[in-house]
């Protein structure tokens, strides 16, 4: 039964392919049916090609016109022909498969073009839709070689003139002639016996004049240069030479020993800063260099000459004091505790300074009291361990604010204003905020904090209590 479906449907392939690629007349016989015939006992199965539907299957496909789709005018209606008997009489699979290809093949028919011409079109690739959108054309990407891929970097974030701590690759003759500020002359040497980093400050030489207020250098005037010492990042542990007076060329020949482990000395950065003393006014930043130790012998030790490079930093800090407040709300007592301070400003330039300490009770806007420390000759790290007391009943302490003013005591004239704090309702920052709020919330307790001071003028620009004081 397979060996004659067989071979008539590969013989019905070969000739209608044939005949339908020789002339169009002839293909267009074949749809007729009038060129080839097949026969009754040949089932034509030509998959998508338009060829012609068998006849013995066009009975069935007439019943469920209904439900299948309408044909195109263009399509010539063929006439059914009746089969035979034998081939009603087969199997109930056969009829199955018989009616499922006759709805396939109408299907395709109802898609089959009105010419007999073959149409190739170009294969799309996509997922169907009812509507198609334009696709447009993709952007070509940049290839990037390394000389545009560094063109993105800004160069003036790098350049010396935006950053004057990037010095590393310049000589020390470039630098000067580069900056003009001079050239500082140290040693360094570090004692494994003892444990300690000794620094010698040597000499300058080279200092620019101070400049004016308007910016312009004065020419006949000198400077009043010191230097300071410290091991960063630790700067509050600093050292500090003596003011030479009048001179662009001072000598120093100072020595400093800082207590340090070996291992932890190499970690460090040698920082010294050379500073212009001035009685009037802050004190103002000449320039600095920077060694750190792990590039130098310090067993062996050495001394150097190094340019001065510009420092961030263009005015001094004032410096820290220590502080300690407790409050006994049972006595209505406010306790203050002045304990040292540390790195002050130096303010006589022979023999440093003679600082002091001012506590000032102020109730809203009203000065109550006032209170001052002794001064202590000849330094700028005093330590005082004084304790003062203030009447403050409880009611009235969420309206109390303590200035604290640092002097240095001057027999002649004024005293030398040094630095400032406001403690209390009109605090002058974040700081004295937080030491306030700690006392206010442990009473009966000391609560100690570093503050570092600030200039008269900005704790006048924060702090209403500062205005009420002198």
């Amino acid at each position: 039964m397979l060996e004659p479906l067989n071979e008539g449907f590969l013989s019905r392939i070969s000739d209608l392919l044939l005949c339908r690629w020789t002339c169009r007349h002839c293909c267009q016989k074949c749809y007729e049916a009038s060129c080839c015939q097949s026969s009754e006992d040949e089932v034509e199965i030509l998959g998508p090609f338009p060829a012609q539907t068998p006849p013995w299957l066009m009975a069935s496909r007439s019943s469920d016109k209904d439900g299948d789709s309408v044909h195109t005018a263009s399509e010539v209606p063929l006439t059914p022909r009746t089969s035979s008997p034998d081939r009603r009489c087969s199997s109930s699979d056969t009829s199955k498969s018989s009616y499922s290809l006759t709805r396939r093949i109408s299907s395709l028919e109802s898609r089959r073009p009105s010419s007999p011409l073959i149409d190739i079109k170009p294969i799309e690739f996509g997922v169907l839709s009812a509507k198609k959108e334009p696709i447009q054309p993709s952007v070509l990407r940049r290839t990037y070689t390394p000389d545009d891929y560094f063109r993105k970097f800004e160069p003036q974030l790098y350049s010396l003139d935006s950053n004057g701590d990037d010095v590393d690759f310049l000589t020390d003759e470039e630098i000067l002639s580069k900056y003009q500020l001079g050239m500082l002359h140290f040693s360094t040497q570090y004692d494994l016996l003892h444990n300690h980093l000794t620094v010698r400050v040597i000499e300058a030489r080279d200092l620019p004049p101070p400049i004016s207020h308007d910016g312009s250098r004065q020419d006949m005037a000198h400077s009043n240069p010191y230097v300071k010492v410290c091991l960063l990042p630790d700067q509050k542990n600093s050292k500090q030479t003596g003011v030479r007076r009048k001179t662009q060329k001072p000598v120093f020949e100072e020595r400093y020993a800082f207590e340090i482990p070996f291992l932890e000395a190499q970690r460090r950065t040698l920082l010294l800063t050379v500073v212009d003393f001035d009685k009037f006014s802050r004190h103002c930043v000449i320039g600095k260099v920077s060694v750190p130790l792990c590039e130098v012998d310090l067993v062996k030790g050495g001394h150097w000459w190094k340019a001065l490079v510009p420092s961030s930093q263009n005015e001094v800090e004032l410096g820290e004091l220590l502080l300690s407040l407790n409050y006994l709300p049972s006595a209505g007592r406010l306790n203050v505790d002045v304990i040292r301070a540390k790195q002050l400003l130096q303010t006589d330039v022979s023999q440093g300074s003679d600082p002091f300490v001012k506590i000032q009770l102020v109730h809203g806007l009203k000065l109550v009291k006032t209170k001052k420390t002794s001064f202590l000759r000849g330094t700028i790290d005093p330590f005082y361990n004084e304790s003062f007391s203030f009447k403050v009943p409880q009611e009235e302490l969420e309206n109390a604010s303590l200035v604290f003013t640092v002097f240095g005591h001057n027999m002649k004239s004024s005293n030398d204003f040094i630095g400032r704090i406001v403690i209390g309702q009109y605090s002058s920052g974040p700081s004295e905020s937080n030491h306030w709020r700690r006392m206010l919330n442990t009473h009966r307790t000391a609560v100690e904090q570093w503050h570092s001071l600030r200039s008269r003028a900005e704790c006048d620009r924060v702090s209403p209590a500062s205005l009420e004081v002198t």
